[in-house]
């Protein structure tokens, strides 16, 4: 029998806080899992809630603030020579741009770096490409990210995946809340880039037809006063629900008829995963990852991104004909499997392995002039 080999693992992240940021999910995910397995597992953030849940799969937490201000940039670097002094990884796993630049620029040579670019769009997504292995979470995002030159020998789909997740039950074990029905429902941060606004239009365009249809908006975020002013606003602010953040969204999603994402870039879209275990009928953007999540349109529509018409004609398919809206549903929950959180972490050690076996001398020169080539078009 082969010897498994066991690895000590340091993911960085921002936080840890249980407040359906995507990043942090799959972060923790990985954790528990690679701590279930056997191998050393830390996680070094700011803190939070899933701190319990770290705990009791054995993962080690210890407190990095990496907020962006000079001082603290410098603390944390201090800060992050101990965590590695103490830990001893083989790998770090920087799933943000700071955490990467701390990884790579003040390690000793003593173990590997790995990035997962999680938001390609952003500018400083170029700088994930300081590790010696970037995972890119999409098809679409690895392209992208070939194009903005970071080496094709470093990037690896591991497409993501939450279903069967530490972090919660089995979707069988929730109780769907009693939504007035036809529910439409989004899950999403409160951002402009969410399309959100687009959302609450499109509702506006076929309330009048569907006097029954109501809409739910789960999530919060710093925009949140805009669209609320712009539901307000409309003749159907009554049947247009502001929820909030929701813990357990899963109980929104089993009560709705259609979730909607209709965000203006999206480099994966985990909640789809999540909606079509649910069971919705979906409608997402035809944008970066979407299109990957929902099977290339054999799960779901698709439509322009900040294109309020369109979505409002998918909804208007969906809801003028009980056949075609059950046909959605039923394809939404087909071809699942590949969404578990067990196949992203066999694949994410995978990539483990190989930037052990990589070469770091030959990396660390790329990872400079990578770095000088983005200070050079980013600075004023």
């Amino acid at each position: 029998m082969e010897k498994k080999n066991y690895m000590r693992i340091l993911h960085i992240v921002n936080h840890v806080q249980e407040i359906g940021n995507g990043i942090v999910n799959v972060a923790v995910d990985l954790a528990c899992l690679q701590s279930k397995e056997g191998h050393h597992v830390a996680i070094a953030s700011a803190g939070g809630e899933y701190e319990k849940l770290l705990e009791y799969y054995g993962v080690n937490h210890y407190q990095l603030d990496q907020s962006r201000t000079l001082l603290n940039i410098l603390k944390a670097a201090w800060n992050y020579r101990g965590i590695v002094q103490d830990f001893q990884p083989d790998i770090v796993h920087a799933h943000m741009m700071t955490g990467v630049v701390l990884a790579t620029l003040l390690r000793n040579g003593s173990y590997s770096v790995v990035s997962t670019v999680h938001n390609e769009f952003q500018r400083s997504a170029i700088l994930m490409g300081l590790a010696d292995r970037v995972i890119a979470v999409s098809h679409a995002v690895a392209k992208s990210m070939s194009q903005r030159g970071i080496p094709k020998h470093k990037l690896q789909v591991v497409s993501n995946g939450t279903l069967g997740s530490p972090r919660r039950r089995s979707i069988r074990e929730y109780q769907p809340l009693p939504l007035q029905r036809p529910a439409i429902t989004t899950v999403s941060g409160m951002y402009q880039r969410k399309g959100i606004a687009e959302l609450i239009d499109a509702f506006v365009m076929i309330a009048p037809d569907f006097p029954q249809a109501h809409l739910y908006l789960v999530g919060d975020g710093p925009d949140r006063s805009l669209f609320e002013a712009k539901a307000q606003s409309t003749d159907f602010a009554d049947r247009i629900h502001f929820e909030g953040f929701q813990a357990e969204p899963q109980r929104y999603m089993l009560a709705s008829d259609i979730f909607v994402l209709a965000s203006h870039n999206e480099s994966f879209g985990l909640v789809l995963t999540e909606a079509r275990e649910a069971g919705c009928a979906v409608i997402g953007s035809d944008i970066d990852g979407i299109p990957e999540t929902l099977d290339n349109r054999q799960a779901g529509l698709l439509v322009p991104p900040k294109d309020s018409c369109s979505l409002a004609g998918a909804l208007v398919q969906l809801l003028s004909d009980p056949a075609t809206l059950q046909k959605w549903k039923t394809r939404a929950t087909e071809n699942l499997e590949r969404f578990n959180v067990m196949r992203v972490n066999e694949e994410t050690l995978e990539v483990y392995n190989e930037a052990l076996r990589a070469n770091l001398s030959s990396g660390l020169t790329n990872n400079s002039e990578l770095l000088k080539s983005h200070l050079n078009t980013t600075m004023p």
